[in-house]
């Protein structure tokens, strides 16, 4: 007996949002229920199929009919305005950052080649007897090199992005 009530309760519910549907006027990117409104403007009535409107602050002129604006821009006035002199600090914070990062990718990849020995690194103990562990170790090195060297290379396309470091005087 419960899912019935239930389901009559839903029922209710949806014919009623149906029912209560009015006239909606298209004013180009606003949306309007007053027929007056929608007559000083020259509004176009939207027929067929469903409108949904999200409500937006109510006019201040009087009319209480529903009204939408057109959706808002893409950079509001209350945005936050970074000033240039802490973007300038900014930047700089990122210049010593990527630059302390490139030097520790560089030190990485000279130890990298260094092991890797042009590609005939030292057997360690374990890999005198089973050669599969040299190769996979060997392929290891090589794989880490390569990925080291693209890390190197896009620390220095961030680097290259940033505006060039001030000189204080």
């Amino acid at each position: 007996m419960k899912p019935t009530l239930l389901i009559l309760l839903l029922t209710a519910g949806a014919t009623s949002g149906v029912a209560a549907q009015e006239r909606i006027y298209r004013c180009g990117n606003e949306y309007t229920n007053t027929v007056t409104e929608a007559q000083a403007k020259t509004c176009k009535l939207i027929s067929g199929g469903n409108v949904t409107v999200v409500q937006g602050q109510k006019p201040s002129g009087g009319g209480g009919g529903v009204k939408v604006a057109s959706a808002p821009s893409s950079t509001p006035s209350s945005a936050p305005r970074i000033d240039s002199a802490d973007q300038r600090a900014k930047d700089s914070d990122a210049r010593l950052i990527l630059e302390a990062e490139l030097k520790k990718a560089e030190a990485r990849q000279l130890e990298l080649q260094k092991e890797y020995n042009n590609g005939e690194p030292e057997k360690l103990g374990p890999e005198a007897r089973n050669h599969q562990k040299y190769l996979d170790r060997v392929a290891e090195l090589k794989a880490s090199l390569a990925r080291n060297e693209s890390d190197i290379a896009g620390i220095r396309r961030e680097l290259g992005r940033l505006p060039a470091a001030t000189v204080k005087q």
